[in-house]
């Protein structure tokens, strides 16, 4: 290849497309390759049952988007319009009963009912600091909090909700079981620090602006960035399969939105041995099955408030959900799995044909797991909607083994790159302030198997970004990432 770039970026996920900008922004000449013939990795959108309904491929709803450092300077919520439901998540109990995570706090404790006040104490302090959170749990932990309150709030709730006493402070199901199903979220044992951590940094975000659903699809999102690269000089390869990094072009810097275990393949016995050795123990958690629904009508929720909500956790109680979860931790499949659910539809006309719906639902399973869970999740929804099978019109179900297929970055179906144990979040790939560098000259990690973790927030991407600006171009400054007026979406 005869092309020479500043920066090369191989991958086009959030992160990759997060580094790409961060650099091409700093005026730096920046390539992106990716496999797919696509753009967007797991924030992507296309029609997957019938022609006309609009899936998102990996994530749907995006609680990170307005809370993300990145995307606060990349200034995502002026680029792309989103949805805020009035009703973040919804949890459906046996008995048409439904705990519903209202997005003010205050109403969300008067609808739970009898343990409403206690489930205000623990959540109101963290959402006083969610700029805190925000910022203490999108960075390397390695690193002092900058609001040593938000810290302490944190992990002292965390230590609560992630122990055996994690109901002492409840007398009722319903609080319980809306805070576990968010701890879900991880695929880890319940209860569990971690999971615990997980699940109420999620909440947080609830309760202070929502959790936002993408006009168009996630790939809205993708788009986004991927339009202010080319804005700003960058050049997209699509359809290029790199295995070695030795085909790439020449380049000062090159940051891998991949896995450690991929960039083992991509670098061999280059790699110093010690690095090696910490990459390949890098360990890799649960996976998930997806089915993608195309509806004659709304989900016929026993309780219709739950309509009103952009995600929906299916799995009954917080003592259900735990024995599904922890059967997946011990390679099982659950008979009355947990099932993450949203209907992007009820809020976003652009999603499917006039009076018609999509339904985007997963479930946890274990890693590598090549069996089909579409009718345990149908069964465990009409469990919540009886009538919901009538509704269906055409199905896409996915295993872990097809989504790892798809994905490269999801080994085994693990949608978290890596899993989110707390060890791994510490030492995301490895014990480091700067974990994004590598020791290989001008190589960097800058997927979601790096700090700060998984979900689609760019942080891994921007942060590998600042480090190779500092590192292998000399600059400590932080290029501005906001909106030109023509990037602004129409209000």
């Amino acid at each position: 290849m005869s092309e020479r770039y500043d920066a090369i970026i191989v991958g086009s996920g959030p992160n990759g497309l997060a580094a790409a900008v961060t650099l091409a922004r700093a005026g730096l000449s920046v390539a992106l390759y990716e496999r797919q013939t696509s753009l967007g990795g797991a924030a992507a959108t296309g029609e997957l049952t019938l022609p006309g309904f609009r899936h998102d491929l990996g994530s749907a709803v995006h609680p990170l988007a307005l809370e993300s450092w990145f995307f606060r300077e990349f200034g995502l919520d002026r680029r792309v319009p989103f949805v805020l439901p009035e009703v973040s998540f919804a949890h459906p109990l046996d008995g048409g009963r439904a705990g519903l995570g209202y997005r003010d706090l205050e109403r969300a404790a008067e609808a739970i009912g009898r343990d409403g006040a206690a489930y205000e104490r623990l959540m109101k302090p963290l959402v006083s600091h969610v700029r805190g959170v925000a910022d203490f749990t999108g960075n390397a932990l390695l690193r002092l909090p900058g609001d040593p309150l938000a810290a302490f709030f944190f992990g002292i709730r965390s230590l609560e909700q992630g122990g055996p006493w994690w109901n002492a402070r409840f007398r009722e199901d319903v609080a319980p079981s809306m805070i576990t199903g968010i701890s879900a979220h991880s695929i880890l044992r319940q209860p569990g620090l971690a999971a615990a951590g997980a699940g109420l940094v999620l909440a947080t975000y609830a309760h202070a602006r929502g959790w936002p659903i993408p006009v168009g699809g996630s790939q809205s999102i993708a788009d986004a960035m991927i339009a202010d690269l080319r804005a700003h000089g960058g050049v997209v390869h699509t359809g290029v399969d790199v295995a070695d990094l030795r085909q790439l072009p020449p380049a000062r810097a090159i940051l891998l939105d991949v896995t450690p275990r991929t960039l083992v393949g991509l670098v061999g016995d280059r790699m110093p041995r010690a690095y090696r050795r910490a990459m390949e123990r890098f360990r890799y958690g649960g996976g998930v099955a997806k089915i993608d629904f195309a509806l004659s009508a709304p989900v016929p929720w026993a309780d219709p408030d739950v309509a009103r909500s952009g995600t929906v956790h299916v799995g009954g109680s917080r003592a259900e959900i735990a024995a599904a979860e922890n059967a997946v931790v011990r390679g099982e499949l659950p008979d009355a799995p947990y099932v993450l659910v949203s209907q992007p539809s009820l809020f976003d006309a652009t999603r499917a044909p006039e009076g018609r719906h999509v339904l985007w639902a997963y479930t946890h399973v274990p890693a590598g797991s090549s069996v089909d869970r579409e009718e345990a999740v149908i069964a465990q929804i009409e469990r919540f909607a009886p009538g919901f099978r009538d509704t269906i019109l055409a199905t896409s179900s996915r295993t872990a083994t097809d989504i790892a297929t798809w994905n490269t970055n999801f080994p085994g179906g693990d949608i978290s790159a890596g899993a989110p144990s707390l060890a791994q979040l510490v030492g995301r790939p490895v014990y480091s302030p700067d974990p994004w560098r590598t020791p290989l000259p001008g190589i960097y990690l800058c997927s979601a198997s790096t700090s700060p973790g998984p979900g689609v927030h760019g942080l891994a991407g921007w942060q590998a970004a600042l480090s190779a600006l500092r590192h292998e171009f000399g600059t400590r400054l932080r290029p501005d990432l906001s909106p030109r007026p023509d990037q602004l979406a129409p209000v």
